[in-house]
């Protein structure tokens, strides 16, 4: 069998572990679906970006492919600690001035004190939309396994085919682990313990 290099055959494979051969017109919005559901869970260092956000007031847009921020530093690379709005507002109120914190409201990052001026926002970015004129990304590069297992189930669930999706699913969700594993070892599989606090 080939291996799984780019949309095109993708689309094949995943034909013919459905066993469905009229799916190529369903096949945009299957990828949708798998895709969303992938970005609700999946984290791995391959999906860390930063971006530079310009701040009015404080408030400034978040990028179109944000998930979740990492962390978020001012301008002398101080990086400011993540309130839940409530908490924000009560402890910066309307004052003005080098922000301290910050929320996440919507799609809008909030800084407070408030100011004007720029944050980097270091942050975990959607997975890149596979398409024809977007034949491949990096998680077909390294997990062509997870696409295939992903959209199996969403022809499942499309077609009611309650084994089909039991057997997808559960097989999405290994290789979704087994990247997440990965991933934790490249990044610490080497790494110190480092216990805080006072030594006796």
């Amino acid at each position: 069998m080939m291996t799984i290099s780019d949309y095109a055959s993708l689309l094949v494979d995943v034909g013919e572990y459905s066993e469905r051969d009229d799916i190529a017109h369903l096949f945009p919005r299957f990828l949708g679906l798998a895709e969303a559901k992938m970005n609700r869970v999946l984290r791995v260092g391959e999906m860390e970006t930063t971006a530079v956000v310009s701040l009015v007031e404080g408030d400034g847009p978040l990028p179109d492919d944000f998930l979740e921020a990492r962390m978020v530093t001012v301008a002398n690379g101080r990086g400011l600690s993540s309130w839940s709005l409530q908490e924000l507002n009560r402890r910066f109120r309307n004052y003005g001035g080098v922000p301290a914190g910050y929320a996440i409201v919507g799609s809008t990052i909030k800084a407070r004190p408030s100011t004007t001026g720029n944050v980097v926002l270091d942050y975990y970015a959607k997975i890149p939309l596979l398409t024809p004129q977007n034949p491949t990304n990096w998680l077909l590069d390294k997990a062509p396994d997870a696409y295939l297992y992903a959209l199996v189930e969403e022809v499942g669930i499309w077609s009611k085919n309650v084994d089909l999706v039991t057997s997808a699913r559960g097989l999405k969700e290994a290789a979704l682990y087994g990247l997440t594993l990965q991933d934790e070892g490249a990044r610490w599989g080497n790494g110190q313990v480092v216990i805080g606090g006072p030594t006796p």
